[in-house]
C-alpha cells in the first residue's frame, strides 16, 4: 500500500475549477476530486508555511509540537510521519518543500550528532530525502541543492542559477529583470518550461516511485508554487488575462472600522502593494499560470501510476499548506484567518473498495490537517496512538464506516510576534498569540491581550466567502 501525499504552496481553495473557479481550469486536479470525495471544510492549524506544515507531520496543534514561526526548529521528540510509518515497513520520503528547521541544540543536549543516522531524521521530519526544494535564495551565490545543480548541468550557468533564470524575466534591453518585483509577473521567466520547479519536481517523484519498486511507500510531494515569487514560464505565462481576475472582496468599512491587529497588517508590504490600482490584474493571471502548470503536471503523474499500475493501492491526498488574500480584505499574502488565508483544498482518493461509495462526492464536515497523518497510519493498517496524535483517520469518511466522528470546530493558531504588526501595535513578544476557533458558522479570535474587541474581530471574520 502506498501514499502520495501532494500538497501545494500558497493555493487557495477557491483556485480550482472543482471548488468554482470560473475561469480556470483544472481537470486534473478535477479528475482526482472525482475518483475520490473533495473536502469543502479543510482548514490548516496555522495559516504560515512552517507552523502549518509541522502540524500536518506531527498531528499535533501548533501549541503542542512547538514550531510557532517559520525557522523555529521543531522540538527532539516531536514524533512525524516517517515516525510512525517506517515501523509499519513503509518507505517515507519527500520530494520537495518542507520548511523544517533542525532543532540543532536540542540534539546536542541528548548527545546526539546531527550529522548521525538519527540525527539526519531527526533534522529532516523523519523523511528520506529523495529532493529538497525549500526555496531561492534572492541574494549571493548558488545555494547548496539538486534543481541548482540540475540547473547548471543544463547549462543554465551563473552565480546564482535559480534566481537569474527560473525567477527572471528578459527585459527589453537585455537586461535581467527580477521576478521578485510584482511588476515583472505578466513577464515569462527566463527558463524553459520543462527545466522549471514544478515538472522538476514531478520528474523527481517519478524517479523515486520507480526506485521505490514493490516496497511500499509515502511519498511527500510537496509543490513550492503557487508561492510567490509571481512569476512562470511560457506558455503559462499569458494564458489567463485581467478579464479572469474575479472580483477583489474588500471594502472601505472594513478597513475603517478595522480591529487595530488588521490595521498594524495593512501596513505591510504586501498589503500595500495588493491595495494598489492594476496589481491584482497583473499578478493574480500568473497565480493562475502557476496553478495551472501544477494542473498539468498531476495530469503527467497520474498517467505515470497508471502505466505502473499503482493507482489501485495508493492513497492519494490533494491539499496545500494555507491560502493567499491576494489583495482581499486589503491584505496581501496570508496569516490570518479569514477564509482566503486558513481554508485549504483538500482531496483523497481512497483506493479501497469500499471508497467506492463516496467517490465523487463532496464532504462538508469540519476537518483539518492534523486528521492527514492518522489517515495515512490507519490506511497501512496501523494503531492510531491518540494519546500523542490530535487529529483523527479520514478513512471513515472516505468509506463512510463507523459512528459519526463530526468535529464540533476546528482550531487554528498564529504567532506575529516575528511580524512588523508587532511593532506597529508596540506589543510585547509574550502577547502576540491569536487562535481561531470556528465552528462552521462563527469564528472567535481570542486575542490575549486585547480581550474587549475579541468577538468585534470575530464578527469581520465570520466570513461570507470571506
Amino acid at each position: 500500500m502506498n501514499v502520495l501525499f501532494i500538497m501545494c504552496d500558497q493555493l487557495r481553495y477557491d483556485y480550482l475549477s472543482c471548488t468554482g473557479h470560473p475561469s480556470l481550469q483544472t481537470p486534473n486536479i478535477d479528475e482526482l476530486a472525482k475518483n475520490g470525495v473533495r473536502f469543502d471544510n479543510a482548514y490548516v492549524q496555522s495559516p504560515i508555511c512552517g507552523p502549518s506544515r509541522m502540524s500536518f507531520y506531527t498531528a499535533r496543534y501548533v501549541r503542542s509540537h512547538g514550531s510557532t514561526w517559520n525557522n523555529f526548529p521543531l522540538r527532539v521528540g516531536e514524533m512525524t510521519i516517517g515516525d510512525h510509518l517506517k515501523p509499519l515497513n513503509v518507505r517515507t520520503a519527500l520530494c520537495g518543500k518542507t520548511h523544517m528547521t533542525a532543532d540543532i541544540e536540542g540534539m546536542k543536549r541528548l548527545g546526539l550528532d546531527p550529522n548521525s543516522a538519527i540525527g539526519a531524521s531527526l533534522s529532516e521530519c523523519g523523511f528520506e530525502v529523495w529532493d529538497r526544494l525549500d526555496g531561492l535564495h534572492p541574494t549571493g551565490g548558488k545555494q547548496p541543492s539538486h534543481y541548482n545543480d540540475y540547473l547548471e548541468g543544463l547549462g543554465f550557468n551563473g552565480p546564482n542559477p535559480w534566481e537569474q533564470w527560473v525567477n527572471s524575466a528578459d527585459g527589453p534591453d537585455a537586461e535581467i529583470l527580477s521576478g521578485w518585483l510584482l511588476s515583472h509577473a505578466d513577464k515569462p521567466a527566463r527558463v524553459k518550461e520543462q527545466a522549471s520547479e514544478t515538472p522538476y519536481t514531478t520528474d523527481r517523484a517519478m524517479a523515486f516511485i520507480e526506485d521505490a519498486g514493490d516496497t511500499p511507500w509515502c511519498l511527500h510531494l510537496s509543490y513550492m508554487k503557487p508561492h510567490w515569487p509571481y512569476i512562470v514560464p511560457e506558455p503559462y505565462h499569458n494564458l489567463y488575462s485581467e478579464a479572469d481576475v474575479i472580483p477583489v472582496i474588500r471594502n472601505e468599512q472594513e478597513k475603517r472600522d478595522a480591529h487595530p491587529i488588521l490595521k498594524a497588517y495593512y501596513q505591510h508590504r504586501f498589503s500595500q502593494v495588493f491595495a494598489r490600482e492594476g496589481v491584482r490584474e497583473r499578478v493574480i493571471p500568473a497565480y493562475m499560470g502557476l496553478i495551472k502548470q501544477i494542473d498539468d503536471q498531476i495530469g503527467r503523474l497520474m498517467g505515470f501510476l497508471e502505466q505502473k499500475n499503482l493507482k489501485q493501492n495508493t492513497l492519494i491526498i490533494f491539499t496545500s499548506d494555507h491560502g493567499d488574500y491576494l489583495g482581499d480584505h486589503w491584505l496581501g499574502e496570508k496569516e490570518l484567518f479569514h477564509q482566503q488565508s486558513v481554508k485549504v483544498p483538500l482531496i483523497i482518493v481512497d483506493p479501497s473498495k469500499d471508497a467506492d461509495i463516496t467517490r465523487g462526492t463532496v464532504n462538508d464536515d469540519l476537518v483539518e490537517a492534523i486528521d492527514l497523518l492518522p489517515t495515512f497510519i490507519d490506511f497501512n493498517g496501523g494503531v492510531i496512538p491518540h494519546h500523542i496524535l490530535e487529529g483523527q483517520s479520514l478513512l471513515h469518511k472516505t468509506r463512510r464506516r463507523d459512528a459519526d466522528t463530526r468535529r464540533e470546530y476546528v482550531i487554528s493558531e498564529y504567532d506575529y510576534s516575528m511580524r512588523k504588526a508587532r511593532k506597529v501595535m508596540s506589543q510585547d513578544i509574550s502577547d502576540c498569540r491569536l487562535i481561531m476557533i470556528f465552528d462552521g458558522r462563527y469564528k472567535l479570535i481570542h486575542i490575549g491581550f486585547w480581550d474587549e474587541r475579541e468577538l468585534e474581530l470575530a464578527t469581520q471574520c465570520d466570513d461570507a466567502g470571506n
